[in-house]
């Protein structure tokens, strides 16, 4: 069983590991650093004063119109980069969708590159918020090694490498202009392959997770194309537009929508076919009398307990996502029937219901390959010794 199992995922891993380095765009550096949107630097708000908005070297004279417009003149003294020590102020105005920045605040600005003196080569972007996510990242390390201890570390080993194939791999393939779908398919096939042994080890248990996740996955991929398609789906949402801005030429929307259902599922649907398949090896050791039909049966009744469960986390998840889409949709008052057709909410729902479907065919899927390998696996020493032996004859 173990080599059948071999024989099944070895060319698939070769596969995965072939399309990526395929898909990479090797030395495409200098093109990435052309697209740069602006090298980020911090500083600290000395001062901040609102008044009328404006341009620079104006002066108001008189008392400003009832009604004018009001910005906040931001002083901002700027810790690192070509001009660290010296100050710079810049104009930002007072709306209800712009932060609120004070005296003290720790900011971030965007630096063109230009010339370090002149306050037009900065953007005022965001607050630093390094100290607390650090602190956050620290306490669920620590959670997760107390509970987890050596299991706990080599899931976090797991997620670290998850996290350097998305940034060292898939994000600079979709910006070097490879067909999305392709790069998120490679990249799942990598970090499913890489993140399961390594959190769960080498074993026939975890093959079959891996099967099951594969299979999942095809199915769901098929589906989000199938249906996207069908509902003429272009993908182009706030950010997507944005995003195409900021390159200044196209992008497969379409393709980058559905790379986003794979990426997204592949989280949930690793969840479900290890589950169920521990299930199965548990049920192998607790009873080695079962056959397969019985390990699939009392697996499934587990099953179907965790898939209703994972359907909701992901419906939630979504929904906790595309919360101020929702809102901002409710407003238009024209029904019902017309916000859920609406491209930004259809490509929710598409996302949705493709990974449920998939979520709930993994459960099955998995089972049925478990109890399969599981019966015909060694029985655990435990286990045996605890098998009542068979009357002798003779």
């Amino acid at each position: 069983m173990r080599r059948m199992l071999l024989l099944l995922l070895a060319p698939v891993a070769a596969a995965a590991l072939v399309a990526v380095g395929v898909l990479y765009p090797w030395g495409g550096e200098d093109e990435r650093a052309q697209r740069s949107v602006g090298t980020p630097v911090d500083g600290v708000v000395t001062a901040a004063t609102a008044g009328p908005c404006l341009a620079p070297g104006q002066v108001q004279v008189g008392t400003p119109a009832p009604g004018a417009d009001e910005c906040l003149a931001v002083e901002v003294m700027l810790d690192e980069g070509p001009a660290a020590g010296t100050a710079i102020t810049k104009t930002v105005p007072l709306e209800p969708s712009t932060p609120r920045f004070a005296v003290g605040d720790e900011v971030v600005l965007s630096f063109s590159g230009a010339d370090a003196s002149n306050p037009a080569s900065y953007q005022l972007r965001d607050f630093q918020r390094g100290v607390p996510l650090l602190a956050l990242g620290a306490l669920f390390v620590f959670a997760v090694l107390l509970l987890g201890r050596w299991q706990g570390l080599a899931s976090l080993v797991s997620l670290g490498v998850s996290f350097a194939i998305i940034v060292l791999f898939l994000l600079p393939a979709i910006l070097a202009g490879r067909d999305p779908l392709l790069v998120a398919i490679a990249g799942a096939g990598l970090i499913m392959f890489v993140t399961l042994y390594t959190t769960h080890g080498f074993s026939a248990r975890t093959s079959v997770a891996v099967l099951g996740t594969m299979t999942s996955l095809a199915l769901i991929g098929v589906l989000s194309a199938v249906f996207s398609a069908a509902a003429n789906l272009t993908g182009l949402g706030g950010d997507t537009s944005d995003l195409i801005g900021t390159l200044g030429e196209g992008v497969d929307a379409r393709g980058l929508l559905l790379a986003g259902v794979v990426i997204g599922a592949l989280g949930v649907l690793d969840d479900v076919t290890v589950t169920q398949a521990s299930a199965v090896w548990e049920l192998r050791r607790a009873n080695p009398s079962l056959g397969w039909r019985g390990l699939y049966t009392a697996a499934l009744r587990i099953g179907r307990d965790h898939v209703g469960s994972a359907v909701n986390t992901l419906v939630l998840a979504y929904v906790g996502a595309a919360l101020p889409l929702l809102l901002l949709s409710s407003l238009a008052d024209v029904g019902l029937s017309p916000i859920l057709q609406s491209q930004d909410i259809a490509s929710e729902i598409v996302r949705t219901l493709t990974g449920s479907i998939g979520i709930v065919a993994a459960v099955p899927l998995t089972t049925v390959l478990a109890a399969l390998i599981a019966v015909r696996d060694d029985v655990p020493g435990d286990a045996a010794l605890s098998r009542p032996e068979s009357p002798r004859t003779g």
